[in-house]
């Protein structure tokens, strides 16, 4: 499926939620790697406001692309947002949504 670029470039971000790892499994905890670099991939929650309207987004991060000490509340900048539909069905039950991801998240924007 495509991905859409989004940007960013007018929008204030922060930090909503710590980075955490991005689970493939959550019994095993094994965690999600990125297929092209083979880095282990995190999830950010992200306020980004632009226009008078703010989101929440949880984003899918590469934990080589998230600094140190991201914590709630931290002005950031995104590099490279896309945004992606899925669908998938498992046991019968169809579900769909619009994932989010970027190549990197820059502290002190």
């Amino acid at each position: 499926m495509p991905s859409f670029k989004i940007d960013t470039s007018t929008a204030v971000v922060f930090v909503a939620t710590a980075p955490t790892p991005k689970l493939v499994n959550k019994q095993t905890k094994e965690q999600a790697v990125d297929r092209e670099t083979g880095a282990f991939l995190s999830t950010v929650g992200l306020l980004i406001s632009d226009e008078g309207e703010g989101n929440l987004y949880q984003v899918t991060v590469p934990e080589t692309g998230i600094p140190d000490g991201l914590n709630p509340g931290t002005p950031v900048s995104v590099v490279g947002l896309k945004a992606r539909d899925w669908e998938n069905t498992f046991n019968g039950q169809t579900r769909h949504g619009i994932s989010f991801r970027a190549a990197a998240i820059v502290a002190g924007a």
